[in-house]
Order: structure tokens, then C-alpha cells, then sequence
């Protein structure tokens, strides 16, 4: 029996997306060559034409047919993907606590003073939107 499919993207298709974010419309080929200097290995064009009609079935992409070729934009902003996945592992990772998320964020990862700055401001900014 198949496993569901996630309601979010996929590595691969979350890769796909960056390079789509970054720069589209594309053609398959240039998608796949942004993916292969990304990658450094090379895919199957076959593999790569998949994955973006899987992606454009599931909702992820537009797709325009431009001559002979398909052209692949993002449907899916990338704070909309972002934000789905946060709440989703907030939700069954840290039982909604956005405090136990944020802490294990930070008591796990190399945060500089830098960050650190930005992230205080962050934080003050959003409890002066709070106030209001």
C-alpha cells in the first residue's frame, strides 16, 4: 500500500521550488540544469519533466506551454510553504509552544551576535504589534 502524500513539498521538490523562486519562468532543461550545479550530479531529463508534472498536479507550479516547450513558474509563494511547515512541526513536534520551538532553535544551531541582534529586534518588534 502507497504511503500518503504529504501535504507539504518534498526534498526534491522543495529544491525545485528554490530554484523556481529564484528565477522563472523556466524550461525543464534550465530547471534541471540549476539543479544539476546545485546538486553537482546529473539527472535524467525524464526524472526532472516528472517531478515538475507531479508538482504541477499537486498544486506547487503553473505550467504554460510556450511553442514547443513548457515553461514552470511557482504557484506556492515561499512564506506560504514555509509558515505550513513551521505550524506543521510546531504543532506535532512541539506541542503548539511557539517558546519550546524557539528555544530548541536556539540552544541547537550556531546563532552569532549577530543573529542574536536581529532576532531581539524581531522579537521586539512583534510584541510592540501585539500591544497594539
Amino acid at each position: 500500500m502507497a504511503r500518503p502524500g504529504s501535504e507539504h513539498p518534498t526534498q526534491l521538490e522543495l529544491e525545485i521550488l528554490k530554484v523556481l523562486w529564484d528565477e522563472s519562468p523556466l524550461r525543464v532543461r534550465e530547471v534541471r540544469a540549476r539543479l544539476e550545479t546545485q546538486a553537482q550530479r546529473p539527472l535524467a531529463h525524464s526524472s526532472v519533466i516528472t517531478m515538475l508534472n507531479i508538482m504541477f498536479d499537486k498544486g506547487f507550479l503553473n505550467r504554460e506551454k510556450v511553442g514547443k516547450s513548457f515553461h514552470f513558474s511557482p504557484r506556492v509563494r515561499k512564506e506560504e510553504v514555509a509558515g505550513g511547515i513551521m505550524n506543521d512541526l510546531l504543532s506535532r513536534l512541539f506541542d503548539g509552544s511557539p517558546s519550546a520551538m524557539m528555544l530548541n532553535l536556539l540552544e541547537t544551531s550556531n546563532v552569532d551576535a549577530t543573529e542574536m541582534t536581529e532576532l531581539r529586534k524581531l522579537i521586539t518588534r512583534k510584541a510592540r504589534e501585539q500591544e497594539k
